[in-house]
């Protein structure tokens, strides 16, 4: 017999985000929502008597700390946070015991943070700014001990990636187009770059280190391949070498500051696999982790440990520190504090269904504990955001109790999603809408053949893109659904097109249209003009203050509806942007999914 338990149980989560080292390689700081938001916390680093006691550096109410950088020749603390999530980032200094400091005080220009952002002597900070215009994002090194900032690059979109040891070069990438990143080596005494690589080459670099003395760096890169792995630049020789070729994308990596050791992850089918490869011999060891997903890996400053973000179906995001000395994992922080036996949630499982053109498609499944024979539930397909990101099997608190209470949850990896090579996710590039749409009404159709789902109890919903995807359904192929959530979903692909934030505009022809050139094709792809077809239900959720996805596209989308005389809710959340940083606010929000979905199907 499955026990059923309250929503507020599965939603008491604490959210844990970045995470740094202090010098002293026992102590580690990181961000985390256990105060109601994200603020910066310092715990040790190691299993111990006061191992688990942690102290709160921070104590924000409306800004949100994003990422938090240190430097292994001080114990300052540089970190980026913005307001109300309106991305707006600003750049603060602190003593580990301090009080923050503004760097940057702008709020009405965006600072962006790289993979690394102080340089290792600690006195160089490097970021980008759209200060001088808006639709770019120029390079920005600011000498510490002097306070002076000077912009290195002007015009394109620019993000500072890794310091050499010495601190006196810094690797950046340009973000060219959707998929190209070309990556330029500055020398930060003449405040001189030069691309590393042809600048024809389509592909994605990302550096992750640089060598210790400095002759070549470790970048993550799909150049001439379909998935990503890992290759050395050497400097003098201009030349590339491939250390890492799997046949699955290599995810995020670490090289130790001794350059000894190299950490990966590779996502294999949704799930991340660890490994630590000696560079020298060549030796590489799988690392045992609970089956889930990483999402960082960093050595501390004395190369003693590996720290790691890990997340499974059961199980939020945690901070992991492996002792590199005997390869002893253990979990520092504990994420899940409404005690559901993890037993009792549900692991999901991957299926491939077969869309219009024969294209397999890679969706996460999760079902009741108990399914009897010949019982029809009620169906939820969940649409990612993105949309060139991937559906991992990672804890919702969302899914666990709707699926506890007896619902199915099929969340699709459509054309598009990363994960499965780039010419998958290429698929839909100016194709919103399209093929898309097709791989949603398969995944019906495959949910409906299992034999356990109530075709009259079909629901769908996303975020974001997922939330344009959901508007979709609805509106085009409208006779599936009888409930439905949209979450900052645009509704309308021109003005979409015309309001994104300025400097992501780049990028929206290539993967979206241009609201001039392609008026006809976005006017045909556009939710909003299909209202009449409408038959579900609709909850529409809106930060106030999203940059990415304004509120007027969920204004405009509700007040149609609203004239045709259509059943829709509408909350707009004041405090918030693209996402809920709020704790109270992310229990308010799911609260209303779950509610909306059990009021709408499970009767």
């Amino acid at each position: 017999m499955v026990r059923r338990y309250p929503y507020e149980r599965f939603i008491a989560i604490r959210r844990y985000g970045d995470f740094a080292f202090l010098r002293n390689s026992n102590w580690i700081i990181y961000v985390c929502d256990a105060s109601g938001q994200f603020n910066i916390w310092k715990q040790r680093s190691y299993i111990g008597d006061d191992a688990y006691y942690a102290y709160q550096l921070t104590n924000f109410v409306d800004l949100i700390v994003r990422s938090v950088y240190t430097s292994k020749a001080n114990d300052i603390i540089i970190f980026f946070a913005d307001e109300k999530g309106n991305e707006n980032c600003q750049v603060y200094r602190m003593e580990v015991d301090g009080w923050p400091e503004s760097i940057t005080n702008k709020p009405n220009v965006r600072h962006e943070f790289g993979r690394e952002c102080i340089s290792p002597d600690g006195r160089y900070l490097a970021f980008s700014s759209n200060e001088r215009n808006p639709l770019d994002m120029d390079l920005v090194l600011c000498d510490m001990k002097s306070g002076e900032c000077v912009t290195l690059t002007k015009g394109g979109y620019f993000i500072p990636m890794v310091w050499s040891r010495d601190s006196r070069k810094l690797l950046v990438n340009e973000c060219f187009r959707l998929d190209v990143f070309r990556t330029m080596l500055f020398d930060v005494r003449t405040g001189e770059g030069k691309y590393i690589m042809s600048i024809e080459k389509r592909a994605r670099f990302l550096p992750f280190a640089f060598s210790p003395d400095g002759s070549s760096s470790y970048l993550i890169s799909n150049m001439d391949r379909e998935f990503y792995g890992i290759m050395e630049y050497h400097f003098d020789e201009e030349r590339f070498e491939w250390l890492i070729t799997p046949n699955c994308d290599v995810e995020g990596a670490a090289l130790s500051h001794d350059g000894r050791l190299l950490a990966y992850t590779t996502n294999e089918d949704g799930y991340s696999i660890l490994r630590i490869k000696n560079i020298k011999s060549s030796h590489e060891v799988i690392i045992e982790t609970p089956k889930g997903l990483i999402s960082k890996l960093l050595f501390s400053y004395d190369d003693a440990k590996l720290a790691l973000s890990l997340g499974t179906a059961r199980r939020p995001f945690e901070i992991y520190v492996l002792e590199l000395k005997d390869m002893l994992l253990h979990r520092l922080v504990k994420a899940h504090i409404g005690n559901i036996p993890e037993e009792e949630m549900v692991d999901p499982e991957i299926i491939r269904y077969e869309s219009f053109d024969c294209l397999k498609i890679p969706a996460i499944l999760y079902k009741p504990k108990e399914l009897r024979a010949g019982e029809k539930l009620p169906a939820i397909i969940s649409i990612h955001g993105g949309p060139t990101a991937q559906e991992r099997p990672w804890y919702s608190s969302v899914y666990q109790y709707l699926v506890n209470q007896g619902f199915i949850i099929l969340a699709p990896n459509f054309r598009g999603s990363t994960g499965y090579g780039k010419s998958y996710e290429r698929l839909i590039y100016r194709d919103w809408g399209g093929g898309d749409l097709k791989d949603y009404e398969h995944a019906v159709k495959w949910l409906l053949n299992q034999g356990y789902v109530d075709s009259n109890r079909m629901g769908v919903f996303g975020a974001s893109y997922g939330g344009f995807a959901t508007l979709s359904c609805i509106t085009r192929i409208p006779d599936y659904w009888r409930a439905a959530i949209s979450i900052c979903g645009p509704s309308n692909l021109i003005t979409f097109t015309k309001t994104i934030r300025p400097e992501w505009r780049r990028w929206l022809e290539e993967l979206v249209g241009d609201a001039e050139k392609d008026r006809e094709m976005l006017e045909e792809r556009s939710p909003i003009n299909y209202i009449d077809d409408v038959k579900s239900d609709l909850l529409v959720i809106q930060g106030a203050n999203d940059p990415r996805v304004i509120k007027s596209e969920s204004d405009q989308m509700v007040e149609k509806l609203r004239e045709a005389g259509k059943h829709v809710e509408y909350y707009v959340f004041e405090d918030e942007g693209h996402g809920i940083s709020k704790y109270n606010n992310l229990v308010k929000m799911g609260r209303m999914i779950v509610d909306f979905f059990e009021r709408r199907l499970k009767v």
